[in-house]
């Protein structure tokens, strides 16, 4: 279950395709005897959840979730792993053309055709889809109520969508920024009206286009991580790049000369910060006490209409391709949740 489990200590494991009965997460070692506020859980969910906007897939799904196991008779969490079903309710197989044959520019159809062979569930991308980041999500949610205890506050907001960017917060201060609405956070308001018409642009033309997400966590603790290969970097790069669509990754924001790129150290209220933050919170792969920020860049959604070459693997001649089916224009928006869920599950895991 490796390529499906990420964590040590609080470890999840993913399961379920985008087009079965159902998507789900077992959650293992999450602190026992602890009461989880449900709602929260419900409303952080929601963020991510399909359907309910113009840049969102008109795919409609409550991503309402059964807990099969983890709860004591009083409600609190036992000693069993938390597992969670998600039912998938609304599901369009017919949309998609034979994609064990016609494999996808831009997708995983042809990868794990080499990989499985026949033996994968093709129907909105199987276990490969963005589907799964519903399940993600709720075990997310549990881990963001673990660091809210702790005064650890995790937030992301859309960066980039194609050419436009969003104002950079102030990444040396321990507070976080105000963000505009939940299901398009921004800062500035006026920048976040252009991306969005970028993305309506990109829709009516049958196209996708790509962003980014700046995440920010403050009240982290220094001393999380370690040395080469047990470096905080690390750990949250290799499961940030098992969100779909991830293709990139910064940690702080290189300058190009280092008396410039150097966070010079101050003394403030007994204990010592940096002036500047470029080095995103983290040095040596370790974690010194100011905020923790990164960039996670999205490739564009792959699933357009317009037609595209590809080849027919059974007749081994080349073809033409256009997906009809149900698809976000653009990905970033809803997965500022999912990128805030891994964030919290692997510093959960840390910090346990």
């Amino acid at each position: 279950m490796a390529d499906f489990s990420i964590g040590g200590k609080l470890r999840v494991t993913l399961f379920g395709q985008s087009h079965g009965p159902a998507v789900g997460c077992v959650v293992e070692g999450y602190p026992r005897g602890r009461w989880i506020d449900w709602e929260k859980v419900n409303r952080f969910m929601a963020r991510r959840a399909p359907g309910q906007n113009a840049w969102s897939t008109p795919r409609r799904e409550t991503d309402a979730y059964e807990l099969v196991s983890g709860l004591d008779e009083n409600g609190r969490t036992c000693a069993s792993p938390l597992t969670a079903l998600i039912r998938n309710t609304n599901a369009h197989s017919g949309d998609y053309p034979d994609l064990r044959v016609l494999p996808r520019p831009g997708h995983a159809d042809f990868s794990a055709y080499l990989k499985y062979g026949d033996a994968w569930d093709y129907r909105g991308g199987g276990h490969f889809s963005a589907r799964l980041t519903a399940p993600l999500c709720f075990a997310g949610a549990l881990a963001l109520q673990y660091l809210e205890e702790k005064g650890i506050a995790v937030c992301a907001h859309v960066a980039r969508i194609g050419d436009v960017w969003d104002e950079t917060p102030d990444t040396a201060d321990p507070r976080l920024p105000l963000y505009g609405p939940e299901d398009f956070p921004v800062m500035n308001q006026n920048r976040g009206e252009e991306m969005k018409k970028r993305i309506e642009a990109a829709r009516q033309a049958g196209d996708s286009i790509d962003g980014a997400v700046r995440c920010l966590v403050t009240g982290l603790p220094g001393g999380l991580g370690g040395p080469c290969f047990g470096g905080v970097e690390g750990a949250l790069a290799k499961a940030l790049f098992g969100i779909p669509a991830v293709k990139g990754l910064q940690f702080g924001d290189t300058k190009p000369y280092g008396s410039e790129n150097n966070d010079a150290y101050r003394a403030a209220d007994g204990s010592i910060r940096t002036v500047t933050n470029h080095c995103g919170g983290i040095l040596g792969g370790i974690t010194n006490g100011m905020p923790l920020h990164f960039t996670v860049s999205f490739k564009p959604t792959p699933s357009i209409a317009l037609p595209q070459q590809t080849v027919d693997t059974c007749a081994m001649k080349e073809t033409v391709i256009s997906v009809q089916g149900r698809h976000d224009p653009c990905v970033v928006p809803r997965a500022v949740p999912v990128v805030e869920a891994v964030t919290a599950l692997i510093l959960t895991d840390l910090i346990l």
